[in-house]
Order: C-alpha cells, then structure tokens, then sequence
C-alpha cells in the first residue's frame, strides 16, 4: 500500500508480482472518491503492453517507484477486462475485480468508488464537477495532488500534460513522444511486427545397429567312392615247358595245403575345411521426403482509438472503438 503523497512517483514504475516476478509498467492509479486513498492500479500488459489490467494495491509494497503485490503474472493477465466510464470505476466492476482476487470491498475500504488518474493525457469531469487532469510519468512534484475533500481529485503536471503513449524521462518538456515498442520506451509512431518463421534441418542419430555372425552347422552328404575286392578263383592249366620245373618239384604223391591271402579295399571317410566365399556388410544411404510440423508466433497489431475518432487503416488490421 502507499499513501496519496507517494502515488505521483509510482506512476511509471514497474509492478511485480509474487516471487518478484516483473509484470509491466504501472499506467493509471485509481483513488477512492471519498478518502482520496489509492486502491487500484492499471498495467501495462500484452506483446506491446497496449492492454491494462487492473491490480489492487491494498496488498501491496512499495519499494521506490516500483510496487510489489502478491499476485502472479498469470492471475493479473487474466482478471476481468473493465472499461472505466468517464475516468471513473463502478461499483460493479470494483466487486468483479474484487471477486476476482479474493478479496472483499470491506477489506481495503469502507465505501465508494474509485477514480481514475491517467497516463495517457485523458481528461474530463468528475461527478462532482471537478476536472480531472492527466499526468505523466515524468517527474511531478507532490504539492500538485490536492486533497481538501478527497473528491475528484487529480494530479497534474502542466509541462507535460497532452502527452501521448508512453513516457518515461524525467524531462520538463516531452510533448508529443509517442509509441512503445520493444526497443526502448521512447520510440517513433510506428510499430515494429515480427513473426516466427519455421525451419527444418536434419541430424544425424543412431537408428539400429546391424551385425554378421557365423555359426556351424552339420549336415549328411553322400559321396560315391569305388572299392575293390579279391575272389578266389580256381584255374588249372596244362603241364608245358615253361611249368615243367616246377611240376616236378616236389614227392611224387603227396598231400599238402597252400593258402591264399585274399584282400578289399574298403572306404575312409575324411574332411578337410577350404574357403568358399567372402561376406561382407556394407551401408547404403536413401532419401526421402518427410514433412514436419511446429508451431511459430506472429505478432498482431490492432488500433484501439477513442470513440468518435477518424482511423483508416490497411485491410488486415483491427480497430476498437472505446
């Protein structure tokens, strides 16, 4: 929480949430009608920080120009989107919000509306007939936020009232910055749209593996092998010449045995190992074509104008009216 004296110096600073966690630039601070006590604050949210978001500040702490409240990102992005009416924030839309981050109107205040103090250059009139003046995040001294009632009460800076978009220089006179862009807070009036663009390369990683392996194995094989075998075989033949020697030798009668060896042959069996071929494993490469898919960003633009004001644009991009 801060006290009215300190809210001019919170204007322009960073919010950030639970854990530290950075949320935007703080935009506008809304008091209460009837204290004068300040009771929300709008950031900056969105790719170009064109959105704002309302926070309470009954919870939080200050530190500098920045503030601190126990919210996460993801809740304030995604509280409930009101639209002040003529600076002002209804009771409705206060409960809403209220609900929205568990908390009650009776534990921050005891009654009223809140009204809006802007960054923007907006100005208007209160209920109460009292204008309401801009101021911006440049450097405005605490004696311009005047508290007699509490009661539509503003802040105000004449050197830089009117100034548009977003500023934060702590110069005398900046009229006329415009824009917010992700390259720096001060940028020119145009708007730099980006976009992903997919890409598809390839690496190289293991698939699978292939080996060779031998083993043996024993089969039956019939081989035809020619054998040879001795008979006996009883010849006689006539006494001649050439025998005649050994006819004779011998007693004239007697008896006697003589004995024939016969032989075969028979097969043997013996194997011998010799190569037959080579085996080798070898690799191939193929190509073919495969289609991938992700997901790429585009950044988006759309206007959102003032009701009543003149915009033409390109075909292609949006505008609000508000």
């Amino acid at each position: 929480m801060f006290t009215q004296e300190q809210a001019p110096t919170v204007l322009g600073g960073t919010l950030y949430g639970a854990g530290g966690e950075k949320i935007g630039k703080i935009g506008q601070i809304f008091v209460d009608d009837e204290s004068g006590r300040p009771e929300w604050v709008t950031v900056h949210t969105g790719l170009f920080g064109t959105h704002e978001t309302f926070v309470p500040v009954a919870q939080g702490e200050l530190n500098g120009n920045d503030l601190t409240v126990p919210f996460s990102k993801d809740q304030i992005k995604g509280a409930p989107n009101v639209d002040p009416e003529n600076g002002h924030l209804g009771e409705s839309s206060e409960d809403e919000l209220y609900r929205y981050y568990g908390l009650s109107r009776g534990e921050v205040r005891s009654g009223g509306v809140a009204e809006g103090i802007s960054t923007s250059g907006m100005s208007g009139t209160s209920d109460t007939g009292i204008s309401d003046s801009a101021i911006s995040d440049s450097a405005v001294s605490d004696t311009a936020y005047t508290d007699a009632t509490a009661t539509g009460s503003a802040y105000t800076d004449t050197a830089v009232a009117g100034t548009t978009g977003y500023e934060t220089a702590g110069t005398d006179e900046v009229a006329g910055t415009t824009g917010y862009d992700t390259s720096g807070p001060t940028t020119d009036s145009a708007m730099t749209r980006s976009e992903e663009r997919l890409r598809a390369g390839t690496e190289t990683v293991e698939a699978g593996r292939a080996r060779l392996r031998k083993w043996v194995e024993t089969e039956q094989e019939s081989v035809t092998v020619p054998v040879t075998k001795e008979r006996a075989r009883l010849v006689t033949e006539p006494i001649t010449d050439a025998n005649a020697g050994q006819a004779y030798d011998g007693p004239a009668i007697s008896e006697e045995e003589h004995e024939v060896v016969l032989r075969e042959e028979r097969p043997v069996v013996a194997t011998e190992a010799v190569p037959v071929e080579r085996v080798r494993l070898e690799t191939e490469q193929e190509t073919r074509q495969e289609t991938v898919t992700g997901e790429v960003r585009k950044e988006r633009i759309d206007l959102d104008s003032d009701q009543g004001v003149d915009v033409a644009g390109d075909a292609g991009y949006r505008g609000t009216e508000r």
